[in-house]
């Protein structure tokens, strides 16, 4: 009965997946939250029946009735998100949202099945995080003193840098975690918002020369400070971050080139004085000659994947622990490998209609500031996105980023969820900007009435 069940979940889960990402961008093909409203209501669906299927897999496999009651209290927190954001934020962007709540329950599903107790840990931080999701739309609003800040949030993020490399614990051969009261976080993952804030902050209001060299020695001082701490996956989305910003910014092909030439120039250099950036790129070049060491990782992440075919081993089908450090940097392989090549494909699909829907609002809004905001967010996000698959297909050598909302790790997750709630803010600017036009030409036709 359990085969059954297993094998019959296995080709819902994908056929709902598939269906939730194919709505994903039929949405782009209507103007407007009204007029998708039906499109919104077919993604909820497949975004349940997805999760039913999988916890179906779960109970099947493992026979644990536990999992009953946390399918049920995951569906109340997750339609209670869905539902309370439409209601509290009816012109903000419900596709962020939906494929926001998506991936969280991917995550906390392939969580739970590696480890119950990371999986009630994330479950508990990105509930936590849900609730304070609420508040930063209004904030991000009602705070407009923010984009005039940027040099404030330059020196808040070169800070919290500075103390992480004076005070940081080590973590993997990287100088990331921060202790207190015996809690580990990472505030690098923190810094990003911040550092965001500062170029779009400082560009918005000029873009001249002097500006362009002040506001690219403080980036290249973030940037710098992560490569000390050994933290390259980091040092390379900040350094990403900033050149995207800087072009939108300028529009400025010079800017652009020099930026790149500037990227190369520092890649041979930090490969040249890191050790474990010459094993990262040593063991991408061909795992396979140190398989016993490191190459160790990427063969079992190549095994895992290529191992799952099309449709997936199933939940508890594969064998995603023996890749070390699996919940945090190899996620992608986890899920291709017991949820099948299909769906994981179309969790990379998610992930790009949401990058393309936050710069589809960016691009809508008339106030840099908040323009250049939505693109930094958008870049950090999908090139996150981008590293961590990257790196777990050998695309790109090894880097150790999470995958947003997906992978294990609280910082990340609470980060990663104010990083679009910041966005559904913007687009609360954006209604205003409408409605402030709207009073504008009232005020003209009833001036012009009176002459």
């Amino acid at each position: 009965m359990e085969f059954y069940l297993t094998e019959i979940s296995k080709y819902v889960i994908v056929g709902s997946i598939g269906a939730y990402t194919l709505f994903s961008f039929l949405v782009f093909m209507y103007k407007g939250e009204k007029r998708r409203g039906w499109v919104y209501t077919l993604q909820i669906i497949s975004l349940f029946a997805t999760q039913f299927a999988c916890f179906i897999q779960i109970i099947a496999q493992t026979g644990s009735k536990r999992y009953f009651l946390l399918l049920m209290i995951q569906s109340i927190v997750l339609a209670s998100t869905i539902s309370l954001f439409h209601m509290v934020y009816p012109d903000g962007n419900r596709l962020i949202i939906n494929n926001m709540c998506m991936l969280l329950m991917i995550g906390m599903i392939m969580i739970t099945r590696i480890s119950y107790g990371k999986g009630i840990r994330q479950f508990i931080i990105s509930s936590a995080s849900l609730v304070l999701a609420f508040i930063i739309p209004e904030i991000i609003f009602r705070f407009e003193f923010l984009e005039r800040r940027g040099y404030v949030f330059a020196a808040v993020g070169i800070l919290i840098l500075g103390i992480i490399l004076v005070y940081g614990s080590v973590a993997n051969g990287s100088k990331i975690n921060f202790r207190i009261a015996g809690l580990s976080f990472q505030p690098q993952e923190l810094v990003k918002l911040i550092f965001v804030f500062f170029i779009a902050s400082i560009l918005s209001e000029k873009n001249d020369f002097k500006t362009v060299a002040i506001t690219s020695a403080l980036a290249a001082t973030h940037v710098i400070i992560l490569v000390l701490l050994k933290d390259l996956g980091s040092a390379l989305i900040f350094f990403v971050v900033y050149l995207c910003v800087l072009f939108v910014a300028t529009n400025s092909y010079l800017y652009l080139l020099s930026g790149l030439g500037a990227g190369v120039i520092a890649s041979v250099i930090a490969y040249s004085l890191f050790p474990h950036v010459q094993q990262r790129v040593v063991a991408w070049r061909d795992p396979w000659t140190t398989i016993d060491s490191t190459g160790y990782q990427i063969t079992q992440s190549l095994f895992a994947i290529s191992g799952g075919g099309l449709w997936g081993l199933g939940l508890y089908g594969g064998t995603p622990s023996s890749i070390p450090y699996v919940e945090e940097d190899f996620m992608f392989a986890a899920i291709a490998e017991e949820m099948g090549i299909i769906f994981a494909s179309c969790l990379v699909a998610i992930c790009i209609s949401t990058f393309l829907m936050i710069l589809l609002e960016a691009y809508k809004i008339r106030n840099l500031f908040g323009r250049l905001l939505c693109v930094g967010l958008a870049v950090t996000y999908i090139f996150q996105v981008f590293l961590t698959v990257g790196g777990d297909s050998k695309f790109i050598p090894l880097t150790g980023v999470t995958l947003p909302l997906v992978s294990y790790g609280g910082t990340s997750v609470m980060v990663t969820i104010i990083m679009l709630s910041l966005v559904e803010g913007e687009c609360l600017v954006r209604t205003d900007e409408r409605y402030q036009d709207y009073l504008k030409r009232k005020r003209e036709k009833i001036n012009a009435g009176k002459q």
